[in-house]
């Protein structure tokens, strides 16, 4: 794709950074933050705080560290192309990986390019009796150039001394400006309570994103975070002054950006790019965020999960009407047979199924039991509700305010179990196998 020759900055990108990087202009950027996924073979499964939106992410590779690092490179490369001559960059990591990485930027950006390891240091439980406490993560801070901004005076911190004691040359310390900063710094992470928590597994202080933009960068200058996740550090590159681009692969997550730069920094005329469009660009979409955006673009509300809910994920605008979303084709008569019993239990007499497509006995199913009980079960195509079906509930204009706060989360008993989870991402075969996992006994003889 041909690269553009400006950059318009409040936007979102909903994309692979790697495809959306290649059409940036070269040095475009003064500062580039990048948390990306640990390479900690683990998988998430995370319901956000606006009523039941879940947001699914894997921070982990198959083929091993070397498949990471590689996947990593291509996206630096690019990151090194659009960044400025003067310009800095941060790569935020933990322990799994950091080691391969500096090595791999070194390669890119050059050895002596290589400014600072910032650790970021936080307390907090979790602490381990069979080795030292894992308590920080590490931020690479690398620049282009010979020359790049570094605003010492807005990070300086207080001084731990007495006021009036000296240096030990005998020299007095400016304790209106404070301490120099140096490359250890603590403060907790984002904690249960906070108002600016989410939910979102690894997200990070603002305070954090503050500190690092301020030092790098100056008012009206570029910041772009291709690994966006919950938006930090676009919120903190609103809440200074900057301009700011954002780029992550997930829908779910960019519309949860577009609510933090509202709710946090007071950002409005964001522009959202890349959002599925296309029944191509939503098959591919994980299950549930493919339920996310069937949800939304029906203006609908999610479904708390109860045990016999017969298959109802959300619920439609103003009527309540149950919403049950396939992401398949060719539904068939079983499925409209079992809906109609969620149906009959909500008290409603209509719901809706969407799917990429049914097959005629489902079609059949649903005009029989129209005929005989009047109820109405509503087959609708992904291709339909892309196309804006009259008959679908619209809201009037301006009855949705986008600045609205975010929903309390879910409580414990309302969450997915893990099976629920693993036959949504892997399939039948390994929720089975997790189920027999878990109900053999565990072993705890290396435990901490």
């Amino acid at each position: 794709m041909t690269p553009v020759g400006f950059l318009e900055t409040s936007v979102i990108y909903c994309d692979d950074n790697l495809h959306r990087l290649a059409q940036f202009p070269a040095e475009s950027i003064d500062l580039i933050y990048l948390d990306p996924p640990f390479f900690s073979n683990r998988h998430y499964e995370v319901i956000w705080g606006d009523e039941a939106e879940i947001r699914s992410f894997e921070d982990r590779w198959q083929g091993g560290i070397q498949v990471y690092v590689d996947w990593m490179r291509e996206r630096m490369i690019e990151l090194h192309r659009v960044l400025k001559p003067n310009g800095s960059l941060y790569l935020h990591c933990d322990w799994h990986a950091g080691h391969y990485l500096k090595v791999m930027m070194d390669d890119i950006f050059g050895y002596r390019q290589f400014q600072n390891e910032f650790v970021w240091y936080y307390s907090g439980g979790g602490a381990s009796k069979r080795r030292w406490a894992r308590k920080h993560d590490t931020i690479f801070f690398y620049t282009k150039g010979k020359e790049w901004t570094f605003n010492v005076d807005d990070v300086r911190t207080e001084h731990k001394w007495d006021r009036g004691q000296r240096r030990a040359d005998g020299s007095e310390r400016d304790y209106e400006k404070g301490k120099l900063p140096d490359d250890v710094w603590e403060h907790h992470a984002v904690m249960p309570w906070s108002k600016e928590r989410i939910g979102y597994p690894t997200q990070k202080p603002e305070e954090l994103l503050r500190r690092l933009i301020a030092a790098s960068s100056n008012p009206k200058d570029i910041v772009l975070d291709p690994f966006a996740g919950c938006g930090t550090a676009l919120v903190a590159a609103h809440q200074l002054d900057r301009q700011w681009i954002g780029i992550d692969i997930s829908p779910t997550g960019v519309n949860v950006m577009k609510r933090q730069l509202q709710r946090r920094a007071g950002a409005d005329g964001i522009k959202l790019i890349g959002m599925p469009v296309t029944e191509r660009q939503l098959r591919d979409l994980k299950p549930f965020e493919f339920q996310n955006w069937i949800i939304q673009s029906m203006h609908g509300s999610h479904a708390p999960r109860k045990s016999g809910d017969m298959g109802i994920d959300g619920y439609s605008f103003m009527l309540h009407e149950p919403i049950q979303v396939k992401q398949s084709d060719a539904i068939g008569r079983n499925v409209v047979d079992n809906f109609e019993t969620a149906v009959k239990r909500s008290g409603k007499e209509k719901g809706y199924i969407v799917a990429f497509s049914f097959g005629k006995g489902a079609y059949e199913e649903a005009a029989r039991v129209k005929a005989k009980d009047g109820l109405q079960v509503v087959l609708l195509t992904v291709a339909d509700l892309m196309a804006g079906r009259t008959d679908l509930v619209t809201p009037d204009a301006g009855l949705f305010s986008a600045d609205e706060p975010m929903p309390e989360a879910r409580p414990p008993e309302a969450l997915p179990t893990v099976e629920e989870l693993a036959l949504s991402e892997w399939g039948q075969e390994v929720a089975r196998d997790l189920r027999r996992a878990a109900e053999e006994p565990a072993d705890y003889s290396d435990s901490n």
